[in-house]
């Protein structure tokens, strides 16, 4: 009788105690192994002691189950190269997408705009966002938020000069928050541009190169524009 190997996938043929093998030195057989293998048992029995009715029906299952594992294991295939495609396609849609990183350093999108979110540790009586030329330190504007509760408070900057926009100037963003223990400075986060994404051999390999900030794995990605 022919057994599997539910562990390893190797077939046994009962009547020798061998595990079966072909020229290719597998280890694991499909159903033309199986089969021909089956076949050449059934030639072989004695025809005066043949195989019980049991035991035909036991290889049959056998059968099924080989056949069952190698559907698996397509299937198994054919996700894995619909995960990779999927990855490819991920990884391609972040180009020249903004994401929200933690930082000061901000450069105009494609809307014109500096856009950001700064996270107040307690409400504030008065809160200003400041924006600075990156490179020569000139103060661009400083805009006035008034009363803010406690939490993420959106700030944006609609209205950057054309040739900032045109020449992608770094901004330094810096946030002040007056609050019951005075004025403190609250580290902003910038909304930067993805200049390159590379996906890796699993969904948690997606790395993206954010400008100015470098490498940043995609799962750490908790808002984009």
């Amino acid at each position: 009788m022919i057994t599997l190997d539910p562990k390893t996938g190797s077939l046994t043929n009962g009547a020798t105690g061998q595990t079966a093998s072909t020229p290719n030195a597998k280890t694991e057989m499909g159903q033309s192994d199986f089969l021909t293998l089956m076949l050449a048992q059934l030639q072989a029995q004695d025809p005066l002691n043949p195989m019980d009715n049991a035991d035909f029906v036991a290889q049959l299952a056998q059968f099924s189950q080989v056949s069952g594992l190698e559907k698996i294991n397509q299937s198994v295939e054919a996700l894995s190269g619909g995960m990779s495609d999927f990855r490819v396609a991920s990884a391609a849609n972040m180009l020249g997408r903004q994401v929200l990183v933690p930082g000061g350093v901000a450069r105009a999108g494609a809307d014109g705009g500096v856009h950001g979110v700064a996270t107040l540790p307690e409400a504030a009586s008065s809160v200003v966002v400041t924006y600075s030329h990156g490179v020569t330190g000139e103060l661009l504007k400083s805009v006035p938020m008034g009363a803010q509760a406690k939490g993420d408070m959106a700030f944006d900057w609609t209205d950057v000069p054309a040739d900032l926009v045109a020449n992608r100037t770094p901004i330094r963003v810096s946030v002040s928050a007056t609050g019951a223990e005075g004025t403190k400075t609250v580290g902003p986060q910038v909304y930067a541009r993805v200049v390159s994404a590379t996906s890796g051999a699993t969904a948690q390999d997606l790395t993206l190169q954010v400008e100015d900030y470098g490498a940043m794995n995609a799962l750490e990605v908790n808002s984009i524009r």
